[in-house]
Protein backbone atom coordinates (compact mmCIF):
# COMPACT_ATOMS: atom_id res chain seq x y z
CA UNK A 1 0.00 0.00 0.00
CA UNK A 2 2.64 2.65 0.88
CA UNK A 3 4.51 2.07 -2.45
CA UNK A 4 1.34 2.46 -4.53
CA UNK A 5 1.13 -1.63 -5.70
CA UNK A 6 -0.79 -4.09 -5.58
CA UNK A 7 0.26 -7.93 -5.16
CA UNK A 8 0.42 -9.10 -8.81
CA UNK A 9 3.37 -6.44 -9.25
CA UNK A 10 5.66 -8.01 -6.94
CA UNK A 11 8.21 -10.68 -9.25
CA UNK A 12 9.94 -12.08 -5.58
CA UNK A 13 9.45 -12.25 -1.85
CA UNK A 14 12.92 -12.54 0.36
CA UNK A 15 11.76 -13.73 3.84
CA UNK A 16 14.75 -12.99 6.11
CA UNK A 17 13.97 -15.02 9.23
CA UNK A 18 15.47 -17.00 11.57
CA UNK A 19 12.05 -18.52 12.89
CA UNK A 20 9.58 -19.91 9.58
CA UNK A 21 6.09 -21.50 10.49
CA UNK A 22 7.65 -24.08 8.57
CA UNK A 23 10.84 -25.48 7.46
CA UNK A 24 9.24 -27.20 4.60
CA UNK A 25 7.75 -25.59 2.64
CA UNK A 26 9.38 -22.14 3.05
CA UNK A 27 7.97 -19.42 4.97
CA UNK A 28 7.92 -17.46 2.02
CA UNK A 29 5.46 -19.17 0.25
CA UNK A 30 2.74 -18.54 2.78
CA UNK A 31 3.50 -14.81 2.09
CA UNK A 32 3.16 -15.09 -1.02
CA UNK A 33 -0.47 -17.01 -0.82
CA UNK A 34 -1.68 -14.86 1.64
CA UNK A 35 -1.09 -11.89 -0.58
CA UNK A 36 -2.29 -13.11 -3.02
CA UNK A 37 1.17 -12.31 -5.14
CA UNK A 38 1.15 -14.89 -7.61
CA UNK A 39 3.80 -12.99 -10.14
CA UNK A 40 5.93 -13.53 -7.06
CA UNK A 41 9.28 -16.01 -6.60
CA UNK A 42 9.91 -16.75 -3.45
CA UNK A 43 12.57 -18.33 -0.89
CA UNK A 44 13.63 -18.07 2.70
CA UNK A 45 16.96 -16.38 3.87
CA UNK A 46 18.47 -17.25 7.21
CA UNK A 47 21.34 -14.52 8.10
CA UNK A 48 19.75 -14.46 11.73
CA UNK A 49 19.78 -10.72 13.07
CA UNK A 50 22.03 -9.51 9.58
CA UNK A 51 18.73 -11.05 7.50
CA UNK A 52 17.21 -8.01 6.11
CA UNK A 53 20.73 -6.63 5.30
CA UNK A 54 21.79 -9.68 3.31
CA UNK A 55 18.19 -9.92 1.89
CA UNK A 56 18.10 -5.78 0.30
CA UNK A 57 21.80 -6.88 -0.72
CA UNK A 58 20.77 -9.71 -3.10
CA UNK A 59 17.56 -8.03 -3.64
CA UNK A 60 19.19 -4.98 -5.31
CA UNK A 61 21.89 -7.37 -7.43
CA UNK A 62 19.18 -9.21 -8.76
CA UNK A 63 16.51 -5.94 -9.73
CA UNK A 64 20.02 -4.13 -11.38
CA UNK A 65 20.65 -8.06 -13.31
CA UNK A 66 17.56 -7.33 -14.58
CA UNK A 67 16.41 -10.70 -13.32
CA UNK A 68 12.79 -9.02 -11.66
CA UNK A 69 11.50 -5.89 -11.84
CA UNK A 70 10.19 -5.74 -7.82
CA UNK A 71 11.52 -7.57 -4.83
CA UNK A 72 9.65 -7.17 -1.40
CA UNK A 73 12.37 -8.10 1.21
CA UNK A 74 10.80 -8.62 4.44
CA UNK A 75 12.73 -8.78 7.75
CA UNK A 76 10.70 -10.52 10.42
CA UNK A 77 11.57 -13.16 13.48
CA UNK A 78 10.11 -14.68 16.37
CA UNK A 79 13.21 -15.49 19.17
CA UNK A 80 11.51 -15.88 21.69
CA UNK A 81 9.79 -19.06 20.14
CA UNK A 82 13.10 -21.02 20.82
CA UNK A 83 13.85 -19.78 24.54
CA UNK A 84 13.47 -21.20 28.00
CA UNK A 85 12.18 -18.40 29.51
CA UNK A 86 13.64 -19.42 32.66
CA UNK A 87 16.97 -17.94 31.42
CA UNK A 88 15.85 -14.77 32.05
CA UNK A 89 18.61 -13.55 31.63
CA UNK A 90 18.38 -14.16 27.58
CA UNK A 91 14.83 -14.34 27.42
CA UNK A 92 13.82 -11.11 28.17
CA UNK A 93 15.93 -9.65 25.54
CA UNK A 94 14.46 -10.43 22.49
CA UNK A 95 10.96 -9.57 20.85
CA UNK A 96 8.88 -10.41 17.78
CA UNK A 97 8.71 -7.73 14.81
CA UNK A 98 8.25 -7.48 11.09
CA UNK A 99 9.33 -5.01 8.63
CA UNK A 100 8.98 -4.61 4.76
CA UNK A 101 10.58 -2.74 1.67
CA UNK A 102 10.17 -3.39 -1.83
CA UNK A 103 12.95 -2.59 -4.41
CA UNK A 104 12.21 -1.42 -7.88
CA UNK A 105 14.33 0.67 -10.30
CA UNK A 106 14.60 3.98 -10.40
CA UNK A 107 15.88 6.93 -12.93
CA UNK A 108 17.41 8.60 -9.58
CA UNK A 109 20.65 7.78 -8.47
CA UNK A 110 19.46 6.84 -5.46
CA UNK A 111 18.82 3.06 -3.51
CA UNK A 112 21.78 1.02 -2.03
CA UNK A 113 25.09 2.52 -3.10
CA UNK A 114 27.87 -0.11 -1.35
CA UNK A 115 27.65 -3.33 1.25
CA UNK A 116 29.50 -5.03 2.54
CA UNK A 117 28.61 -8.86 4.26
CA UNK A 118 30.57 -11.04 6.19
CA UNK A 119 30.58 -14.18 8.86
CA UNK A 120 32.83 -15.28 11.17
CA UNK A 121 31.80 -19.15 11.03
CA UNK A 122 34.61 -20.01 13.40
CA UNK A 123 32.96 -18.45 16.47
CA UNK A 124 29.74 -20.07 15.34
CA UNK A 125 28.43 -21.47 19.00
CA UNK A 126 28.66 -18.42 20.62
CA UNK A 127 25.54 -17.69 19.74
CA UNK A 128 23.45 -20.76 19.08
CA UNK A 129 19.78 -22.77 19.46
CA UNK A 130 22.21 -25.98 19.86
CA UNK A 131 19.55 -28.62 19.11
CA UNK A 132 17.51 -26.48 16.57
CA UNK A 133 17.61 -28.65 12.99
CA UNK A 134 18.52 -31.84 12.28
CA UNK A 135 21.35 -32.47 15.19
CA UNK A 136 18.39 -32.72 17.64
CA UNK A 137 17.61 -36.27 18.25
CA UNK A 138 14.62 -37.22 16.28
CA UNK A 139 13.07 -39.45 18.48
CA UNK A 140 14.40 -37.62 21.85
CA UNK A 141 11.99 -36.13 24.53
CA UNK A 142 10.80 -32.93 23.24
CA UNK A 143 10.80 -30.17 26.22
CA UNK A 144 9.55 -27.62 25.17
CA UNK A 145 12.71 -25.38 23.85
CA UNK A 146 16.17 -25.14 22.69
CA UNK A 147 19.51 -25.31 24.65
CA UNK A 148 20.40 -21.97 23.93
CA UNK A 149 24.10 -20.95 24.12
CA UNK A 150 24.67 -17.04 24.65
CA UNK A 151 28.21 -15.72 25.70
CA UNK A 152 26.86 -12.03 26.19
CA UNK A 153 30.74 -10.57 26.27
CA UNK A 154 32.00 -12.29 23.28
CA UNK A 155 28.89 -11.34 21.30
CA UNK A 156 29.87 -7.74 22.22
CA UNK A 157 33.33 -7.65 20.42
CA UNK A 158 32.46 -9.71 18.01
CA UNK A 159 29.63 -7.36 16.97
CA UNK A 160 31.21 -4.17 17.45
CA UNK A 161 33.97 -5.65 15.19
CA UNK A 162 31.60 -6.87 12.33
CA UNK A 163 29.64 -3.97 12.13
CA UNK A 164 32.34 -1.86 12.87
CA UNK A 165 34.50 -3.37 10.06
CA UNK A 166 31.37 -3.46 7.58
CA UNK A 167 30.65 0.06 8.46
CA UNK A 168 33.70 1.67 7.39
CA UNK A 169 34.21 -0.73 4.71
CA UNK A 170 31.42 0.79 2.97
CA UNK A 171 32.12 4.74 3.55
CA UNK A 172 35.49 3.83 2.74
CA UNK A 173 34.36 2.29 -0.87
CA UNK A 174 31.94 5.60 -1.77
CA UNK A 175 35.01 7.99 -0.39
CA UNK A 176 32.38 9.07 2.85
CA UNK A 177 33.18 10.31 5.96
CA UNK A 178 31.04 9.54 9.04
CA UNK A 179 30.09 13.42 8.88
CA UNK A 180 28.54 12.66 5.33
CA UNK A 181 25.95 10.24 6.45
CA UNK A 182 22.45 11.71 7.62
CA UNK A 183 21.07 9.11 9.86
CA UNK A 184 22.73 5.98 11.18
CA UNK A 185 20.48 2.74 11.79
CA UNK A 186 22.37 -0.01 14.06
CA UNK A 187 21.04 -3.69 14.51
CA UNK A 188 19.08 -3.44 17.74
CA UNK A 189 20.48 -5.59 20.12
CA UNK A 190 22.31 -3.63 23.28
CA UNK A 191 22.38 -0.24 23.29
CA UNK A 192 26.02 -0.33 24.95
CA UNK A 193 27.02 -1.86 21.51
CA UNK A 194 24.95 0.79 19.73
CA UNK A 195 26.79 3.66 22.15
CA UNK A 196 29.89 1.99 20.97
CA UNK A 197 29.77 1.70 17.46
CA UNK A 198 28.47 5.59 17.37
CA UNK A 199 31.76 6.53 19.16
CA UNK A 200 33.52 4.46 16.59
CA UNK A 201 32.20 6.21 13.66
CA UNK A 202 32.29 9.79 15.99
CA UNK A 203 28.30 9.99 15.72
CA UNK A 204 26.26 11.94 17.76
CA UNK A 205 23.49 10.49 19.34
CA UNK A 206 21.12 12.16 17.57
CA UNK A 207 22.36 10.65 14.19
CA UNK A 208 21.87 7.71 15.51
CA UNK A 209 18.16 5.64 15.67
CA UNK A 210 17.45 3.82 18.71
CA UNK A 211 14.21 2.41 19.64
CA UNK A 212 15.04 -0.92 21.01
CA UNK A 213 13.59 0.01 24.79
CA UNK A 214 10.19 -0.51 22.80
CA UNK A 215 10.65 -3.65 20.97
CA UNK A 216 13.84 -5.42 22.40
CA UNK A 217 15.90 -7.01 20.07
CA UNK A 218 13.44 -8.73 17.31
CA UNK A 219 16.57 -9.86 15.37
CA UNK A 220 16.02 -9.51 11.45
CA UNK A 221 13.13 -7.03 11.88
CA UNK A 222 15.46 -4.65 13.96
CA UNK A 223 17.06 -2.61 10.96
CA UNK A 224 13.85 -2.97 9.14
CA UNK A 225 11.16 -1.75 11.71
CA UNK A 226 13.88 1.40 12.92
CA UNK A 227 14.13 2.50 9.21
CA UNK A 228 10.19 2.44 9.02
CA UNK A 229 9.90 4.71 12.15
CA UNK A 230 12.86 6.97 11.06
CA UNK A 231 10.83 7.61 8.34
CA UNK A 232 7.56 8.30 10.29
CA UNK A 233 9.59 10.41 12.79
CA UNK A 234 10.78 13.06 9.60
CA UNK A 235 14.41 11.96 10.19
CA UNK A 236 14.92 10.79 6.68
CA UNK A 237 14.65 13.76 3.97
CA UNK A 238 14.87 13.22 0.38
CA UNK A 239 19.03 12.71 -1.17
CA UNK A 240 19.60 12.16 2.92
CA UNK A 241 22.66 8.88 2.88
CA UNK A 242 21.69 6.33 5.64
CA UNK A 243 24.05 3.94 6.96
CA UNK A 244 22.85 0.70 8.61
CA UNK A 245 24.34 -2.18 10.35
CA UNK A 246 23.46 -5.40 11.67
CA UNK A 247 25.39 -8.36 13.48
CA UNK A 248 24.14 -11.96 13.90
CA UNK A 249 24.33 -15.44 14.78
CA UNK A 250 26.47 -17.73 12.47
CA UNK A 251 28.44 -15.19 13.00
CA UNK A 252 26.71 -13.06 10.66
CA UNK A 253 27.43 -9.23 10.25
CA UNK A 254 26.97 -7.01 7.26
CA UNK A 255 26.57 -2.70 6.33
CA UNK A 256 24.87 -0.91 3.66
CA UNK A 257 24.55 2.87 2.60
CA UNK A 258 20.93 4.29 0.73
CA UNK A 259 20.99 7.31 -1.05
CA UNK A 260 17.54 7.99 -0.15
CA UNK A 261 15.21 9.49 -3.25
CA UNK A 262 12.82 12.03 -3.74
CA UNK A 263 9.59 10.48 -2.09
CA UNK A 264 9.75 9.87 1.81
CA UNK A 265 5.93 9.95 2.12
CA UNK A 266 3.37 6.92 1.12
CA UNK A 267 1.14 6.86 -1.79
CA UNK A 268 -0.95 4.87 0.17
CA UNK A 269 -2.43 3.44 3.51
CA UNK A 270 -3.28 -0.21 4.55
CA UNK A 271 -6.46 -0.84 6.20
CA UNK A 272 -5.25 -4.41 7.60
CA UNK A 273 -5.06 -4.45 11.04
CA UNK A 274 -3.97 -6.98 13.74
CA UNK A 275 -5.88 -8.42 16.06
CA UNK A 276 -6.59 -7.07 19.71
CA UNK A 277 -4.73 -8.91 22.54
CA UNK A 278 -6.65 -8.55 25.54
CA UNK A 279 -3.92 -10.20 27.69
CA UNK A 280 -0.75 -8.79 29.05
CA UNK A 281 3.19 -10.46 28.09
CA UNK A 282 3.16 -12.46 31.06
CA UNK A 283 -0.24 -14.28 30.30
CA UNK A 284 0.60 -14.88 26.85
CA UNK A 285 4.25 -16.37 28.04
CA UNK A 286 3.11 -18.30 30.59
CA UNK A 287 2.82 -21.51 28.68
CA UNK A 288 6.13 -20.85 27.66
CA UNK A 289 7.55 -20.46 31.38
CA UNK A 290 5.75 -23.41 32.63
CA UNK A 291 7.08 -25.40 30.70
CA UNK A 292 10.33 -24.06 30.71
CA UNK A 293 10.02 -25.41 34.57
CA UNK A 294 9.08 -28.61 34.14
CA UNK A 295 11.50 -28.75 31.49
CA UNK A 296 13.95 -28.34 34.44
CA UNK A 297 12.65 -30.07 37.15
CA UNK A 298 10.91 -26.57 38.93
Amino acid sequence: AAAGLEASDIDMIILATAAPDNMIPNGASAVQDMLGAKNAAVFDLNAACTGFVYGLSIATAMVRAGSVERVMVIGVDGIPYYLDWTMREVSVLFGDAAGAVIVEPSEEECGLLADKLGCDGDARDILMACDSGSVRERFGPIDGHFAINFEGQEIFKRAVRGMGFAMNNVLDRLNLKPEDIDLVIPHQANIRIIETLAKRLNAPMDKVMVNIEKYGNTSAATVPVALCEALEQGRIKPGDHVLAAAFGAGLTWGAFVVKWGDRVEPLGTCDDELPPCDKTALEILQPWIEGGRRANGQ
